[in-house]
């Protein structure tokens, strides 16, 4: 059975960008006659807006859109997301780490315009007596163990065929933050497995991230989603539409004219 969701994090309303990929999300699981859920991203809670996860929700009901299943909070998901980790370090696959970013970019040479700087390894043969920060998937190990080649490669139902090579473009990513705070890709593993999500449809700027939570699926004896990524809303500064940016809250004064809008960026009928 085909089971979608859309989850957003709570800082802010949605904007038009939002709709979009809630549109695109709730429309493909009627297309499947699925379910579609909802789920509240709220693990970075520094970032997150008291009150947003019911404005967003309120959001979605005036468009007609509410979730076939009750709404899951990632905030009370701590104790799958610590078994998932200690299940990682047991195998050997996750490790401690005393690095900051600025150590990390030091060592690197470089600094990446909105990404990090790929992980050199360091702490993966030990703390060297600093105290550990943050938690990591050792990659190359969990490639190897599981006899997994590289580049990774994967079929996205509307980009196509994609590449990334996990080791060289990436590095051992964060699993636990040096903040305490559950990092997104464990997260979003963690609880598409538990809410047996089999389609995932998102936002283009979410398609890199997609090897990295392949991965974690095959580490944790998960089973993988089918990927869809769609377009994406941009400003009038061409970059993406977003909370970070400025993007202003949906204008719901006529839902009929943004869900035409959000149809009309995806190439749907108008309703």
């Amino acid at each position: 059975m085909y089971i979608g969701r859309f989850a957003p994090s709570p800082t802010g309303p949605l904007h038009a960008g939002s709709l979009v990929a809630a549109l695109a999300s709730w429309q493909d699981a009627r297309q499947h006659g699925g379910q579609w859920l909802v789920r509240i991203e709220d693990v970075d809670t520094p970032r997150c807006i008291a009150g947003a996860d019911k404005d967003i929700l309120q959001q979605l009901a005036t468009c007609g859109l509410q979730s076939d299943a009750p709404v899951l909070y990632q905030s009370s998901r701590n104790l799958a997301y610590q078994h998932a980790l200690d299940t990682l370090v047991a195998k050997g696959w996750a490790y401690p780490c005393a690095c900051s970013r600025k150590d990390i970019e030091d060592v690197q040479g470089e600094r990446v315009r909105h990404s990090a700087a790929v992980y050199p390894g360091t702490c993966r043969d030990g703390l060297k007596g600093k105290p550990a920060r943050a938690w990591r998937l050792n990659v190359s190990q969990v490639l190897h163990d599981l006899k997994l080649s590289t580049p990774w490669q994967w079929q996205d139902r509307r980009l196509g065929t994609q590449t990334q090579d996990l080791a060289q473009e990436v590095g051992d990513f964060v699993l636990k933050r040096a903040d305490g705070l559950w990092a997104y890709q464990l997260a979003v593993v963690v609880d598409d497995g538990f809410q047996g999500i089999t389609h995932v449809v998102r936002g283009e700027d979410l398609a890199d991230n997609t090897p990295r939570q392949m991965l974690l699926q095959q580490a944790l004896g998960l089973s993988t989603p089918i990927y869809m990524h769609t377009p994406l809303v941009l400003g009038e500064d061409g970059e993406k539409l977003s909370k970070q940016n400025g993007a202003q809250a949906l204008d719901l004064s006529d839902p009929s004219a943004a869900l035409n809008q959000a149809a009309w960026v995806l190439g749907l009928p108008r309703r």
